[in-house]
């Protein structure tokens, strides 16, 4: 027998192939279980191509790696059909562990088809080697061979499919892998080549493609095609990858946007839209199957006043803590929703009336306990208002309306408790409703008016200002005070579309006075809570200065002390941009509201005007005069001017002009008249001295528009 040698560079070359082919076997796999349709087919064959080619030049490298004393030489036909035997097998390899489950027979059976071509493959591209005499076979080492065939097809089967998907160390694990198959392949290949000898005389015939330059052929195109699969297959992960990410982010999006969308930013509970779409929703089934349900209007009461007292921040916390304590008390089929600001509304099913009863005065109770907050002890109640399906309304519009309606009842009737709807509470909420529909024209219109108050130096005059009193001149119900229809209009919104009038028509009545000789003439006008939040206030104000040809010094824009300290800090950042223009500020209704003193001397204001609650009971050595001594006392230490409303008799005009208030108004001073009677006012109140206004030169005019006033 002639004596047989091994390259052992090409041998480590055959290991490596060996390993990359298994490598590239895991990574298909895995390609394939991921993708559908088309993609998975192209996967699927492509990736069969190239680990079928890798494994069938592992062999065929191993059998170049073979050194014999004559030139080797290969049949090019039966070459060919070893390497589509090996691409055969990686197909089917690919195609059962990729689809559907792995069971043991199912894996023993492919274990056996793949061994089987694997087998085929080596024998068969053995059998192309050229030579003369042919190969004697050992037929013990050729079972050994098939047996490693066998074991190592099922235990790559095995990783394959338990490699195809996963995180982390996957890449590490599937190396891992490789290297045991790639360990195993060989092993198979050189158990296969052992069961080989030539004779003595054995020779090349000469017929067959040389080996000379194959090898190098075969192991350069082979690398070429792995590393190019694996590159290929690499770069669409990391794309997968990636896309993968991005769909995330954007499932995450949309999941965050129907939040925002369908559900309240603080409480997180259902908003006006997911309300109404339940609300819709339960209508429909109550309708199939003739049930009920109750819909429950809730509003709390106390919650402004403790809102303006502590701040934004506190009365958020409180809403969380109301919340927490309603859904405690809810249980069944419901929607608890918050349409904003302190009203919830609750869609319970009920079998009976007195179930909606029992649920409202359990909330009613939990909601009454007082709620610790922060360092606070905060006490607020709660009105409700039950409409009951479909004996209060059939749809969505009237069942909002009549709880609406029943909650308002509550609260005119003492607050903290429940109303069922009864159809005789309509006939205020349909007056309330029909005044909110007649407010929406009202400025467009022209039924808006302002009233003039004069404003006294004290303590009897000259008259050195007036304060401007909203007035609606509606076309049924006559001349409303604002008492009546400004709340509606700070509910709806109006009041921003209002306020904004006021400053426009206050100096446009102010450039009038100034077209009649009252060049000096100012203007004060008090700002809405809602009106002072805007981001368009500074615009607005400037527009109307410049629309009328006013002066920024003489207008004189009047905060409430509440508004103010809602939130000091936008306060001060807005009254400055206002008092750089030249625009002056006064602090209105002073001593009602919670200030800090820290926050009050930073704010730039000119002028403190003491609230009228202060003044109506104003009498020597009572607390009423205790406070109204320290506003002035204060505004004196702060360089503020000190205005007191409210002047209804002698003693508290003597007694504020005492205390060094500068100026006075009320009704013992003079009362509200219409702009064209303001020509016809005294100067002074009594006295030798009294002129008309009109003789006086340069009078000083305050305007203000304060959310309530007196009539």
């Amino acid at each position: 027998m002639l004596m047989s040698s091994y390259d052992q560079l090409l041998v480590i070359v055959s290991f490596i192939v060996a390993f990359l082919a298994s490598y590239t076997a895991l990574d298909m796999a895995g390609r394939v279980a991921t993708s559908t349709g088309k993609v998975a087919r192209v996967w699927l064959f492509g990736g069969a191509f190239a680990m079928g080619v890798g494994i069938w030049s592992m062999h065929f490298i191993g059998m170049l790696a073979m050194s014999l004393p004559m030139v080797m030489s290969y049949d090019a036909s039966l070459t060919v059909v070893s390497m589509v035997i090996a691409v055969a097998a990686s197909v089917f390899a690919l195609w059962i562990v990729c689809y559907g489950e792995l069971p043991w027979y199912r894996l023993c059976g492919g274990a056996v088809i793949m061994g089987s071509g694997v087998v085929a493959m080596h024998y068969t591209g053995m059998a192309a080697l050229a030579v003369n005499p042919g190969i004697i076979w050992d037929w013990r080492w050729i079972w050994v061979s098939v047996l490693i065939a066998l074991c190592a097809s099922g235990a790559a089967l095995w990783l394959a499919f338990h490699l195809r998907q996963g995180t982390g160390r996957l890449a590490l694990m599937r190396s891992g892998a490789a290297l045991i198959m790639g360990v195993a392949i060989a092993g198979m290949h050189y158990t296969g080549m052992a069961a080989a000898s030539f004779p003595m005389d054995s020779h090349a015939t000469h017929l067959g493609v040389n080996s000379n330059w194959l090898a190098i052929l075969v192991v350069v195109v082979t690398l070429a095609i792995l590393g190019i699969t694996l590159l290929v297959s690499m770069l669409d992960a990391r794309l997968q990858a990636r896309t993968s990410v991005l769909a995330s982010s954007l499932a995450e999006a949309n999941r965050e946007l129907a939040q925002l969308a369908l559900h309240d930013n603080l409480t997180r509970l259902p908003n006006r839209i997911l309300l109404e779409d339940r609300l819709d929703q339960a209508i429909n089934k109550a309708s199939r199957e003739n049930s009920k349900f109750a819909l429950m209007f809730m509003d709390l009461d106390g919650f402004k006043a403790v809102n303006d007292a502590f701040g934004h921040h506190i009365g958020d916390s409180l809403l969380i803590a109301v919340t927490e304590r309603m859904k405690e008390k809810v249980q069944g089929h419901h929607t608890l929703a918050r349409l904003g600001g302190d009203e919830f509304v609750l869609l319970i099913e009920i079998d009976d009336p007195n179930d909606a009863a029992a649920v409202a005065d359990a909330l009613v109770k939990a909601v009454e306990r007082p709620f610790d907050i922060s360092r606070y002890e905060l006490v607020v109640s709660l009105s409700i208002g039950i409409a009951v399906f479909p004996g209060d309304g059939i749809d969505e519009r009237e069942l909002m309306f009549n709880a609406d309606a029943a909650m308002y009842h509550t609260k005119n009737n003492g607050r903290n408790g429940y109303s069922f709807f009864q159809p005789s509470m309509n006939t205020i909420a349909q007056n309330q409703l029909q005044l909110i529909n007649d407010l929406w024209l009202a400025q467009e219109n022209e039924e808006l008016r302002l009233f003039y108050q004069p404003k006294f130096c004290a303590p009897r005059g000259p008259i050195i200002g007036f304060e401007a009193l909203l007035r609606w001149q509606h076309p049924q119900r006559g001349l409303l005070t604002p008492d009546i229809f400004l709340p509606l209009a700070e509910k709806t919104g109006l009041i921003v579309s209002i306020g904004n009038w006021v400053i426009g028509e206050a100096c446009r009545q102010l450039r009038c006075w100034h077209l009649q000789g009252n060049s000096q003439w100012s203007v004060a006008v008090n700002l809405s809570a809602l009106q002072f939040e805007q981001a368009g206030l500074v615009e607005t104000v400037v527009k109307a200065l410049e629309t009328h040809h006013i002066p920024p010094e003489l207008l004189t824009l009047e905060v409430t002390e509440t508004t103010a300290m809602r939130d000091p800090d936008e306060s001060i950042r807005i009254l400055t941009q206002l008092t750089e223009l030249g625009v002056k500020a006064s602090i209105d209704d002073f001593g009602t509201g919670y200030s800090s003193l820290l926050y009050l001397k930073r704010l730039p204001a000119s002028e403190l005007k003491i609230d009228r609650a202060f003044v109506n009971e104003l009498q020597a050595q009572t607390e009423d005069a205790t406070i109204v001594t320290a506003i002035v006392a204060l505004a004196k230490t702060l360089n503020l001017k000190v205005v007191a409303e409210g002047v209804e008799t002698a003693e508290q005009q003597a007694f504020l002009t005492g205390l060094g208030c500068n100026t006075l108004q009320g009704y013992l001073l003079g009362r509200p008249v219409p702009p064209d009677k303001v020509p016809g006012l005294k100067q002074y109140v009594d006295g030798d001295d009294e002129v008309e206004t009109s003789e006086v030169v340069a009078p000083k005019l305050a305007v203000v528009v304060p959310l309530s006033d007196a009539v």
